[in-house]
């Protein structure tokens, strides 16, 4: 474990160090120790404030207690000429009443003018690359994607499996609306066909009744002469 003897405070690690990724907001956590028996309030200090987020910049730490600070690097855009890091950040600590609130800390505490034990310890931030493990985890990520469209293309041979019963369901159906047309059209045809009948019949005995009418008169004439 990396720690700096600070005279109040002991802080792990003294390097911050980055894994750089473009557009990628990264964190580290800085431990605060509080080495002696009395409350300690902290203040941490950057360089560059527009590119680090602290969180909490300030607070308190009771007597041989801990407390976590994590610093947190936007995004960035661009890579570093030689991936090289200029920024720093302080980290201030005074010995202050146990009265004291953490929302009551200001910067004034700090100062050799305020009465306070002070201390200050100077950390350095450090740009590296991502660890191998990370790379590894990448890979897998490649291969976990690959596996992915592996998987989804046996669905999608399952779809294919399942759709050719429904293709044939629909064919099946097709062929079955297509033969009740047909029926109906042979039932429409077949009922004109025994309308033309009927007509054929009726009118074949019409034409019946008529010449045996035209015969009787006929006959009664013959007979009354």
């Amino acid at each position: 474990m990396n720690t700096e003897s600070g005279e109040l405070l002991g802080i792990d690690p003294i390097e911050l160090r980055f894994p750089f990724e473009l557009n990628k907001q990264i964190s580290c956590t800085l431990q605060l120790t509080n080495k002696t028996d009395k409350q300690v309030a902290f203040k941490v200090k950057t360089t560059s404030p527009k590119k680090y987020c602290v969180r909490p910049n300030n607070g308190m730490v009771a007597a041989r207690s801990k407390a976590d600070v994590v610093v947190t690097m936007q995004a960035q855009r661009d890579v570093p000429p030689d991936m090289q890091c200029k920024d720093k950040f302080l980290v201030q600590s005074a010995i202050v009443a146990k009265e004291i609130m953490p929302k009551e800390v200001t910067g004034d505490m700090f100062t050799k003018d305020s009465g306070n034990i002070v201390d200050e310890v100077k950390l350095k931030a450090v740009y590296v690359a991502p660890s191998s493990s990370q790379s590894e985890g990448y890979e897998d990520g490649n291969l976990g994607s690959l596996s992915y469209q592996e998987e989804t293309k046996e669905p999608k041979e399952s779809e294919k499996i399942i759709s050719e019963p429904f293709a044939l369901i629909s064919k099946l159906m097709e062929e079955k609306n297509s033969a009740v047309e047909l029926n109906n059209k042979l039932r429409q045809e077949l009922d004109l066909l025994r309308r033309d009948i009927s007509r054929q019949h009726g009118g074949f005995s019409l034409v019946l009744v008529l010449v045996v009418a035209i015969l009787g008169i006929l006959l009664g004439f013959l007979m009354k002469r």
